[in-house]
């Protein structure tokens, strides 16, 4: 046995070398003239058979019958499986049936990839079957798949571990086919969301993803040395502030889908790369982009459901419009009965702790507020959700509010208790900016590992002149778990981040 192979692993190579002894490549260096998927023959063969008596088709050999001279095989494709009925003497017509007797039943494997040709016929269990004229093997597979059991009408996964599927994700893919459905629909919301910006003559752009100063969130960055120009980068942690420079620059209306990275804690609502959609438009303010999120958001709903209402775990989430409305006061208030508008730093660490609610040193005021709605509001904030006019403490980069001092105007839509957008009327006074980067700067002197740098170069763009403008930064992969019924991000990302795999 070849060290640190399997049995089955070995059974495989062994039968690699004698398909290439009888002159059979296993991995032939050619297209295969694919015709038809199965979805189709499934869809369309009761009402018009004649037009599948010349199929060619190619997948996965998923499982097989062998009845001697005869076997079934169930073969799958991308768009599903089907039944395949192979008949010895149909594809070995001569005297030599080495195909069938060798190569079929002792050298071909559930996983190997085929291509067959064929006609599709109903068998007397009335089940859609391709009759094989012609069989070729397209790639040997040298690993075993997980086999699916079944135990007295249950059927058990055997791949069914996260981290497993995780980390293994083509693997998943193979054996857990509905997992697909859920990529399908990533692909149609992030085409349902750029359709309507479009449609709204928005511009898409592309912006920096290695930065020399992070900014945009109140995050930690990744870093990395460029060698050639002997300094540091940081991979962004937002968009933000580039597309702020380009509605400075003329444009009305620019969007970008970016992947961001942010080099914190990872948990079901926390990858450290996620993509999300930011969206700038000039003359414009956080009410009229609170409707464009309603609006948009709904088309996605009816686009990938045809309804409004999706359902996550118990909970039946119905996007129509309108979304009720809570002020940031107003939802503390509500969940914990304490009107925190006019209380300073002291007065609020005091009842943060009154309330249970973890804090440090750390933190200003701003980040204590959040905390509490975090602890104490968020997670019992399921239907979508507005929550407005947020303390200027937590805000440093939205405009002041027209009417009320000391708050911004700024929105966040929450949805099944978490945050899905994140929005504002950008700030864009240049003098009253700098101050907040200072007070950033301030709460990075006490240790706050999170908060803002002081960027000159956006600094002199706004000195330039921004016109009003209304900014929106929207979760994919959130929006992604909430239209999927997906509860984990690890769910509805293709290769998550894992923590290195242990061998040996």
């Amino acid at each position: 046995m070849t060290t640190g192979l399997s049995e089955q692993e070995t059974i495989r190579r062994n039968s690699l070398n004698e398909l290439i002894k009888l002159g059979i490549n296993p991995y032939p260096p050619h297209t295969f003239p694919v015709n038809v998927r199965v979805s189709e023959i499934k869809k369309n063969f009761s009402t018009d058979p004649s037009l599948y008596q010349d199929v060619s088709i190619a997948g996965r050999i998923m499982s097989r019958r062998i009845m001697g001279a005869a076997s079934f095989v169930e073969l799958q494709d991308e768009s599903g499986r089907i039944q395949l009925y192979i008949k010895r003497d149909e594809i070995c017509p001569g005297e030599d049936k080495t195909l069938y007797n060798v190569v079929f039943k002792k050298l071909l494997d559930i996983g190997d990839l085929i291509g067959i040709s064929g006609y599709v016929f109903i068998t007397q269990m009335g089940e859609i079957t391709i009759h094989v004229r012609a069989l070729e093997l397209l790639s040997k597979s040298l690993r075993p798949l997980p086999i699916v059991k079944e135990k007295d009408d249950t059927v058990f996964d055997a791949f069914s571990d996260p981290e497993l599927r995780y980390r293994q994700r083509y693997v998943d893919l193979i054996v857990n086919p509905e997992i697909r459905d859920v990529f399908v629909k990533r692909t149609r919301l992030i085409n349902s969301m750029r359709q309507y910006l479009n449609s709204r003559s928005y511009l898409e752009v592309e912006t920096p993803i290695l930065q020399p100063l992070y900014g945009g969130a109140a995050a930690r960055p990744f870093k990395t040395q460029h060698n050639a120009l002997d300094m540091t980068l940081y991979l962004r942690i937002a968009n933000e502030l580039y597309l702020k420079r380009l509605i400075v620059g003329g444009y009305e209306g620019v969007y970008e889908f970016s992947k961001d990275f942010r080099n914190e804690g990872m948990d079901r609502f926390h990858n450290p790369e996620f993509t999300q959609m930011e969206l700038y438009v000039a003359y414009k303010d956080y009410e009229w982009m609170m409707d464009l999120v309603e609006e948009m958001v709904e088309k996605i709903s009816l686009d990938l459901h045809g309804t409004t209402q999706v359902q996550v775990g118990e909970n039946l989430i119905d996007f129509r419009r309108p979304w009720k409305r809570f002020t940031m006061y107003e939802v503390i208030h509500h969940f914990t009965g304490t009107d925190i508008a006019d209380l300073t730093e002291e007065e609020l660490v005091q009842r943060a702790q009154q309330l249970g609610v973890p804090i440090d040193k750390t933190m200003g005021k701003g980040k204590i507020i959040d905390q509490i709605f975090g602890e104490k509001c968020e997670p019992f904030l399921i239907q979508p959700t507005f929550i407005t006019d947020y303390p200027v403490e937590m805000s440093p980069l939205a405009k002041k509010h027209r009417c009320k001092p000391g708050l911004v105007e700024r929105f966040e839509a929450i949805c099944n208790g978490k945050e899905l957008c994140n929005a504002f009327s950008e700030l864009n006074d240049p003098i009253d900016q700098r101050e907040r980067f200072e007070a950033q700067l301030e709460l990075g002197r006490r240790g706050d590992t999170e908060s803002m740098v002081l960027d000159e170069d956006f600094l002199r763009a706004l000195e330039f002149g921004m016109p009003p403008t209304a900014g929106l930064g929207i979760g994919i992969d959130r929006l992604t778990m909430i239209m999927t019924n997906s509860p984990s991000i690890q769910d509805v990302l293709f290769f998550p981040q894992m923590r290195p795999e242990k061998r040996g």
